[in-house]
């Protein structure tokens, strides 16, 4: 079977043929739990443009997505809270006109990832009706009450951060770090994955994102 470990952060991102400028990433994590930020930060040293990044929210501190973001990386932000706690670098770029952003709820946001993994294409909703949030987007009625069109979000690759994996990239997730990681591994092209801790193999009764949804996997340690 395929073994999908890498030795390094420099070569788990190296000749990725989906990792190119102009591409889309999801990146994981919520708050600052399970935010991949050893693969941010080697995505960082590639020196890619103009990405479009969807994330819960748009990093905070000078760490993790802030670096990306700080780097001139990223073209637009796509995240539910774009002025969390910290969030100093993106309200910044922001500012000053340089990054574009779409705010999307974050009930919406992760079922648009979770459909994007499961191949539907579009759900109403009624989250956002009536509002600048659903401005724009068709609009149905069902019992009575209306809903906004949204559409499934797929992406070029999936940057993901998790407690365990193995050599097949089967992977366990450690309490927060649950929240988008598992539903942003099914909705990209190539997912990688950093794992605190490289075992010989997760328990099959544990897996929370099956191997067949990681391209490559590194460990990073704790």
């Amino acid at each position: 079977m395929i073994d999908k470990r890498f030795a390094s952060l420099a070569d788990a991102v190296a000749d990725c043929p989906d990792l190119r400028d102009g591409a889309t990433l999801l990146i994981g994590g919520f708050g600052d739990a399970g935010v991949p930020e050893r693969l941010i930060d080697a995505i960082r040293d590639l020196g890619l443009r103009d990405l479009t990044v969807v994330s819960n929210n748009a990093g905070s501190g000078d760490y993790g997505l802030a670096t990306l973001l700080e780097a001139g990386c990223v073209g637009k932000m796509v995240c539910s809270f774009p002025r969390s706690a910290g969030s100093i670098v993106f309200e910044d770029l922001y500012a000053a006109g340089k990054i574009d952003l779409e705010i999307v709820p974050q009930g919406t946001l992760a079922e648009r990832i979770r459909a994007g993994g499961a191949g539907i294409p579009a759900f109403y909703t009624p989250t956002g009706y009536g509002t600048p949030l659903g401005a724009g987007k068709e609009t149905r009625e069902f019992d009575g009450r209306h809903y906004v069109m949204e559409r499934a979000i797929r992406a070029d690759i999936a940057l993901i951060h998790a407690s365990a994996g193995d050599r097949w990239g089967n992977l366990t997730y450690a309490k927060t770090a649950r929240n988008f990681n598992p539903i942003m591994a099914m909705a990209a092209s190539t997912t990688l994955a950093e794992v605190r801790q490289l075992v010989d193999m997760v328990d099959p009764e544990a897996v929370v994102t099956p191997g067949i949804f990681v391209k490559r996997i590194v460990e990073v340690g704790p």
